[in-house]
């Protein structure tokens, strides 16, 4: 399994969020270039980037200068980034690609728009991400602002036979929050998108939570707030999961 420390953007910092909520943003960087160069250093092969300013704005406001540094800085370790947030339509998957972006990470536009989606997955064969961000196992959407009646795992099932690359599962109560995975649901998506890989996120505290993620059969783990508060450090992480590739 692989571990993807994450870098999520606000006016052009490094910030963690609790739930998603604006209000609870911790500033931990100025420098998310510098930051992403340390992570890879440490052993990181992916670097999970989530531009949150374009999340919540729906696309019109971004971060992608810092995108743009955060992914020449990982290159020159040799490690790779994707990168989410407000992406709507095939322009904004064209400039995050033309930015040295690995993959795409949908969220929104994935149950806004379906067809676009699935289409944007073969259009952008192995370069597209499709987030499954739930609450009791219903998706959530706009930066998590807005609940819906999508069901995860059947949203996580379509997209894995369109050709996604991968889906990202967070589970939005526990983002943040260090009380642990949502280790069923992660194994549910493991089980109902199978080949595709699933890559969870969410709630990681300690390094015993590493092991249980990597038993449901995940492909990889974001791992942010954990990082940032010294839990343990990306190297650590890393070597308890075990060496991967971007």
């Amino acid at each position: 399994m692989d571990i993807y420390p994450a870098i999520d953007l606000l006016g052009g910092k490094v910030v963690r969020l609790e739930q998603g909520r604006r209000d609870s943003a911790k500033i931990y960087s100025d420098r998310p270039a510098d930051m992403a160069r340390t992570f890879a250093r440490a052993g990181a092969a992916r670097i999970h980037v989530v531009d949150l300013d374009a999340a919540l704005s729906s696309g019109r406001e971004h971060n992608r200068a810092a995108i743009a540094a955060i992914a020449a800085a990982a290159s020159d370790v040799g490690a790779a980034i994707e990168a989410g947030g407000g992406v709507r339509g095939d322009a904004d998957c064209e400039a995050l690609l033309a930015l040295g972006v690995r993959a795409v990470v949908l969220g929104t536009a994935a149950v806004k728009d379906r067809a676009w989606a699935e289409a944007a997955c073969r259009r952008f064969a192995g370069r597209i991400v499709v987030a499954v961000d739930a609450r009791d196992g219903k998706i959530a959407v706009e930066g998590w602002t807005s609940d819906t009646g999508a069901d995860a795992l059947a949203v996580a099932r379509a997209f894995a036979q369109a050709g996604a690359a991968a889906i990202l599962h967070t589970d939005i109560a526990r983002d943040g929050m260090r009380a642990g995975p949502n280790l069923e649901a992660t194994r549910r998506l493991v089980e109902g998108a199978r080949p595709c890989p699933v890559i969870a996120s969410g709630g990681v505290a300690r390094l015993s939570d590493i092991d249980a993620v990597r038993a449901t059969g995940a492909a990889a783990l974001v791992v942010g707030k954990a990082i940032y508060e010294g839990a343990f450090s990306v190297s650590d992480a890393v070597a308890r999961a075990g060496a991967g590739t971007p």
